[in-house]
């Protein structure tokens, strides 16, 4: 496995560089699909739908393993693409050779997402090497742009939903693309928050002026935005722009539990998000308080200004227009509609109380409903099964903070259950230099995914994606 590994991470699969990596990309795709052919799977390589004369995009792998049509069918998703990566970067080692160390696999992709993706097909290979037949039917859809926004594979999720096609029969699915809330213990993600991303532009002349020859002559721009970005968010992390928080839903007893028993220890995450050294202090001193912030309720953050000076160095300039950047993670029941309404009245408002002449515009670059599902669905429940008898006790039921749009989709597509498995450690580092897997992690999370599947096997009643229930 580790060697197959190595194989995948060797491929530079970089998504947000389509001109230099989308070839890398296609074979990354080809180079799986082989191995789905090889296993005695049915493969069908879907055209991205975004394909135009001005750019082609990686195309959608849709795998099967099919074993009888009266066994429970569950659909497995993973990404084949990866955030780019070089040795200069800061990495100890070439990030696209697999290096193993003290029980650490080091490679771009190992744990995002090559490693728990392709370990399905390492499951289907270790039935068949034993001779036992799966339990469930295997559905596979991989792609190659989730890095840079999964263009095309939400019009193929939609597509492949519709009656008699790829996605119509599936009875659960499941993902491993986020990780452990620690190093030790595994967790379950049953709810992922959304997302409200805000540009907020002043503007005061058509050039840059010399502040020199012309400042306290002029209204400055950037002196209207810092303050209007001011008026959103306290230094506490309390959001003061009205009707946000109205839809927020109520913290009931049931989902209060669900936090006592989570593994979770304040001074390492301190530590690990380097804020020791620093202030050595949080928003919250409690892990009940913080992992609701963190998770459950919405947040409000200031990311940076377009068009002010950055350099190093000093730069007398008055900027002619500056564009303040920030957005909020939404939570189940809050529109990220009435978001944009209740920020734009927001700052409507406090830009009239600047009695400034500059120009003001508003814009939401993005936005993105939250996610939540039910941990005791039988599709949770066949999960904390499997890593209970891996690893001797039930998992975490945790939310994170972060959004994974492809999870809503699956399920506004197919009314099906989507589980959130996550088989990394926190400490993994996807994304940034030395990314690592732990061959532990490795090991037991194709154990856990195996025995996943059984359990899927033993669910008794009809096939969901018959009685959509």
């Amino acid at each position: 496995y580790i060697e197959r590994l190595a194989e995948a991470v060797g491929i530079p699969s970089i998504s947000s560089d389509l001109e230099n990596h989308l070839g890398d990309i296609n074979n990354m795709i080809e180079w799986t699909k082989g191995h789905i052919e090889r296993l005695g799977g049915k493969t069908n390589v879907v055209v991205n739908p975004l394909n135009s004369d001005k750019i082609t995009y990686p195309p959608i792998l849709l795998g099967e393993f099919h074993v009888d049509k009266k066994k429970k069918t569950v659909c497995v998703y993973g990404h084949l693409d990866v955030q780019p990566a070089a040795k200069e970067d800061g990495w100890d080692t070439d990030p696209f050779t697999l290096v193993e160390k003290d029980g650490k696999l080091f490679g771009r992709g190992s744990t995002d997402d090559k490693g728990p993706a392709l370990s399905w097909l390492w499951i289907v290979e270790a039935h068949q090497a034993l001779g036992v037949e799966l339990p469930v039917n295997i559905k596979i859809m991989y792609e190659g742009m989730e890095e840079f926004g999964s263009e095309g594979l939400f019009e193929t999720i939609r597509d492949e939903a519709k009656p008699g096609k790829f996605l119509d029969d599936v009875d659960f699915f499941c993902i491993s693309d986020n990780y452990w809330l620690g190093k030790t213990k595994p967790c379950l993600t049953y709810g992922l928050r959304g997302l409200a991303y805000f540009q907020v532009g002043v503007t005061g002349c058509e050039q840059d002026l010399h502040s020199g020859v012309l400042g306290g002559t002029v209204h400055e721009a950037m002196t209207d935005l810092v303050r209007l970005m001011g008026t959103l968010v306290d230094t506490n992390g309390k959001i003061l722009v009205d009707g946000v928080m109205d839809s927020v839903k109520p913290l009931t007893p049931e989902e209060e539990a669900l936090y006592e028993s989570i593994e979770f220890d304040i001074e390492s995450y301190k530590e690990e998000n380097k804020v020791k050294s620093v202030s050595d202090k949080l928003l919250y001193d409690n892990k009940k308080d913080l992992l609701m912030h963190r998770w459950r309720y919405p947040t409000l953050s200031l990311h940076g200004i377009e068009g002010a000076f950055s350099g190093k160095g000093a730069k007398t300039v008055i900027p002619a227009g500056v564009k303040g950047k920030f957005s909020l993670r939404l939570v189940p029941d809050q529109d990220p509609k009435h978001i944009e309404k209740c920020v734009t009245t927001h700052l409507e408002t406090e830009f009239a109380k600047l009695q400034s002449p500059n120009k003001l515009e508003i814009e939401m670059i993005h936005g993105a409903v939250a996610w939540l599902s039910d941990p005791k669905h039988p599709n949770y429940q066949a999960a904390a099964r499997a890593i209970e008898k891996v690893y001797g006790s039930g998992p975490d039921y945790t939310r994170e903070g972060g959004s994974i749009p492809i999870t809503s989709a699956i399920e506004d597509a197919t009314q099906m259950n989507v589980l959130l498995l996550p088989i990394g450690a926190c400490d993994d580092m996807a994304h940034s230099q030395n990314e690592k897997y732990n061959v532990s992690n490795l090991i037991n999370g194709i154990k856990v995914l195996g025995i996943y599947l059984h359990e899927l096997g033993k669910i008794q009643g009809p096939k969901p994606s018959a009685c959509k229930c």
